[in-house]
Order: C-alpha cells, then sequence, then structure tokens
C-alpha cells in the first residue's frame, strides 16, 4: 500500500499560495474549490466526500459523530497506522474529530484542555485591561488553588513569553507547525501509513513568531464585517501576509521531512479569508469567491515529474482528496462519495461522475461543478454579536448556495446573488436549486451540547464564539 498524507494550510488563499510556495513541488490544481467558507464542513467534505449538509454537520451541529465512516476509520481499518496533528481545536477529540486515528496530537495551546490546568486563556480574555498587577493574582491562583501548579506555570509563561521580545527563543512559538515539525521528525514512519495535518498559522489571530512580525492587530472578523475593523486595513493585510510568510517558511521544512516517507502529499487549504473584500474580514460573513477558492497541490512520488510544479486547470474540489487519498491506498469509496482521483487524468475527463447532472448541464461542461454552503452561523456567534452592540443580526442564520466551476462562482449573499467569471449556465440559479435538490440535507441533527470552558475560548480567540 501506499504511504499518504494529507496536509490542510488552514485559512490559506489562494492568491496567497500562489505568491510564497512556488518551492512546493507537484501538481496545482488552478481551479479548485471549497465546499465551505470554515473549517469544519469543509473538513467532513475531505474526510467524507460528501457535502457537510448530507452527513448533519452544520452550523448547529459540528461534531464529527456522523453515521458516515470518516476517511481514517476507512484507512485504519484496511491496516494503516493512522496519525494526526491538529492546532486546531475545531477539529480536536472534543468534537470527535478523531475518530480512526491510532495517534492524534494536539498543539501546546490545546493539548492541555482538560488537564486540571490554570485557564490562562480565560484569564488573559477577562484580564487585558487590568495591567502588569494582574499576574500576581494569577499567580496566587495557581499556587493556591486546585490547580497542577508545576504544569500551570509553564503553560503560563509560554503564553507570556511568547508575545515579547523573547518571544522567538521559547520552544514552540507558533500556533503548532514547529510542533508538527518535531512530530514528523521524530516518527519512525512504516509502511501502510495516513498522516493528516492541520496548520493554523495563516488563521487569526494572525500572530507570527516574533522575528516574523511587522505589525500588531487584533481582529474581530464578525464585529468588523458588520461595521468597522479597528485596526488600519492595511495592517491586518500585512499581517496576514507575515503569518503566510511564517507558514511557507515552516511548512518547507515540514514538507522535506514528510517527504522521505510519503508517497502521496495532498497539500489544500479548507477555505480562504476577506482581507476587506466585500466589505468582509476573515471568513465566517458569508461565501466568496476569496473563501471558496482554495489551493489544492499533489505530490506524487511515483508520477513522471516529481519535482517540478505543474499546473491543471480541471475544475476539481475539495471533495476529490477523499477519493484521491482511499485510490491510493488502493480501496473504493462508497457509492454516496462525490469524489474524484486527482492522480487518474481519464477520471477527471469523465463525465460520468455527475450522475444528477442533466445532459444539458454536460453540454455546459458543468458536470464537475461544485455547490458552496453556509450554514449560518451558531447561536453563540449571535449572542456575542448582540452583545457588541449589533441588533439586527438573526439574518446571519439563513443558509446560502453557491455553485462552482472552473473560473466561474455564482453565489447568494444576504442582499441578492453575485457571480464572479463567466457563467457556464444558462441559468445559474436554477443550477444551484437543482443541486440542492439533489441533496438529502440532514438538518435535524441535535447540537453540540454544551462545551468545556477552555475550549471555548479557545473557538473565541479564533473568532468562532
Amino acid at each position: 500500500m501506499t504511504n499518504v498524507a494529507l496536509i490542510v494550510l488552514d485559512t490559506l488563499r489562494y492568491d496567497a499560495f500562489e505568491t510564497h510556495f512556488d518551492w512546493l513541488p507537484g501538481r496545482r490544481f488552478e481551479h479548485a474549490w471549497s465546499t465551505s467558507h470554515w473549517t469544519v464542513p469543509a473538513h467532513v467534505s475531505l474526510f467524507t466526500g460528501r457535502y457537510a449538509s448530507e452527513v448533519g454537520i452544520y452550523a448547529g451541529a459540528q461534531t464529527f459523530d456522523c453515521p458516515d465512516r470518516l476517511l481514517a476509520e476507512r484507512l485504519q481499518s484496511s491496516g494503516y497506522t493512522t496519525r494526526a496533528f491538529s492546532a486546531n481545536p475545531n477539529l480536536s477529540p472534543v468534537f470527535e474529530a478523531d475518530r480512526g486515528f491510532d495517534q492524534f496530537e494536539l498543539s501546546w495551546r490545546l493539548e492541555h484542555h482538560g488537564d486540571d490546568l490554570f485557564d490562562w486563556d480565560g484569564f488573559i480574555a477577562e484580564t487585558r485591561e487590568q495591567g502588569p498587577e494582574r499576574y500576581a493574582a494569577a499567580l496566587k491562583e495557581v499556587l493556591l488553588g486546585d490547580n497542577r501548579t508545576i504544569p500551570s506555570l509553564k503553560h503560563g509563561a509560554k503564553l507570556k513569553l511568547r508575545d515579547t521580545p523573547l518571544g522567538h527563543h521559547v520552544e514552540n512559538d507558533d500556533d503548532g507547525a514547529s510542533t508538527a515539525l518535531e512530530l514528523v521528525r521524530d516518527t519512525s514512519f512504516g509502511d501502510d501509513e495516513f498522516l493528516f495535518l492541520n496548520l493554523m498559522e495563516a488563521h487569526s489571530p494572525y500572530d507570527p513568531p516574533a522575528e516574523w512580525k511587522t505589525v500588531d492587530v487584533d481582529v474581530d472578523g464578525l464585529a468588523a464585517s458588520l461595521g468597522e475593523p479597528t485596526d488600519d486595513p492595511t495592517d491586518i493585510e500585512r499581517a496576514y501576509e507575515d503569518c503566510v510568510r511564517y507558514l511557507s517558511h515552516i511548512y518547507e521544512r515540514i514538507f522535506a521531512e514528510v517527504r522521505e516517507s510519503f508517497d502521496l502529499i495532498v497539500t489544500v487549504s479548507d477555505h480562504g479569508e476577506l482581507l476587506g473584500e466585500h466589505g468582509g474580514w476573515e471568513h465566517l460573513s458569508g461565501i466568496y469567491p476569496e473563501l471558496a477558492h482554495v489551493p489544492l497541490s499533489v505530490y506524487d512520488s511515483r508520477a513522471e515529474i516529481v519535482e517540478e510544479v505543474t499546473y491543471d486547470d480541471h475544475s476539481v474540489s475539495v471533495l476529490d482528496v477523499h477519493e484521491t487519498i482511499l485510490a491510493a491506498a488502493g480501496l473504493t469509496s462508497g457509492p454516496d462519495s462525490r469524489g474524484r482521483n486527482l492522480v487518474d487524468r481519464s477520471e477527471l475527463e469523465s463525465e460520468s461522475v455527475c450522475p444528477d447532472c442533466t445532459d444539458e448541464d454536460r453540454s455546459e461542461g458543468s458536470h464537475d461543478d461544485v455547490l458552496v454552503e453556509y450554514h449560518g452561523i451558531p447561536d453563540r456567534h449571535l449572542d456575542a454579536l448582540r452583545r457588541k452592540g449589533f441588533e439586527d443580526v438573526a439574518h446571519r442564520s439563513r443558509w446560502l448556495d453557491g455553485i462552482a466551476v472552473g473560473e466561474y462562482f455564482g453565489y447568494e449573499t444576504f442582499e441578492g446573488f453575485e457571480e464572479s467569471g463567466e457563467s457556464p449556465y444558462e441559468d445559474p440559479q436554477a443550477r444551484i436549486r437543482d443541486v440542492v435538490d439533489a441533496i438529502d440535507r440532514r438538518t435535524d441533527v441535535q447540537g453540540d451540547g454544551e462545551i468545556d470552558e477552555s475550549v471555548m475560548r479557545q473557538l473565541e480567540d479564533l473568532g468562532y464564539a
């Protein structure tokens, strides 16, 4: 069997990838589309080959407890050793994202959740305005409280030092990529291995290691999208650029290690980011081309051309990653999978991959189109926005849909319908309705229940609560 790695560069825009990742060898798909604008539903498509709404995961139900077997479970049951690293709290055991993994490692920010450590994240969030004396009070709580004292002090020191000029001397001073690098360096990979990494360096709060940082910002994407950002927009763009430059640097080192043991490496982003386009910031205010168009590169050591960058203009999506990895492992996808094998050119060019398409659709070349879903936002977002003084926010819970194929993206907004690129459809909105009608959307799934307070703090820091 083939050793396969799936590496998600969370929140990386396509244009930023093209600018800063020219070193990455492999076959790049110029027209790759996500199925959503944020982490969980996009990863559901990677892990199942289906739309998130089909398996009952949406804004109100974000836990990976769907009945479908996830990618890691398929590989594990076929004899693969399955390993993962995640720096994203949305992709953690709390939300059952560890299903099927023999080993599931977390970034240093997440690894101590529930371990009786002092809640530094909550303390920092609640005392930002109190000045240096607040740390004396925190020290007293650590020493006299029920927390594990030494680990709590060490974790607090990391958090504090990381934001000082000495931050670059602190071990693991980024959002997890350096930990991922250590993991792949220190692991003796064997045969039949599956590795999944989620790297969060391009995600807000746009806080790279000190030597890569040229500006400090404090972004609140949803609030900024409804009003105005508190920071200079130019500074926000530069902060994001700083993060991407660092991500490219650290991922080049990770990739060099991974390629020593893996035959197929899929590098993809789950979604992009808004940097002021359409009046939006971050990625929770709708579906737009800058969010749905994602980088996707396939490095295949078995291919004729290995070391060079090649470009492919087929229209593909994150749904295809699922099928590609299963095929590399010698497995077949289930009848409900919507993906195609990205290393099989004949399959990409086949019109038989879209059983729901009409003859007219195929004649228009839209058999390879993909639905992009916006599932609204959870109640915790609405509550947070209302606390910040935004009253008219209920409409943000409305679902929106878009259709992407090639260079074209037609999409619903809260104000109407918009298009980017030349449409291959006579009526793109009708095509969206046809695709949606063909999907059995499961919107009756129970919510996620009460979320651990320390996890909620992490979600707040990332703009997810």
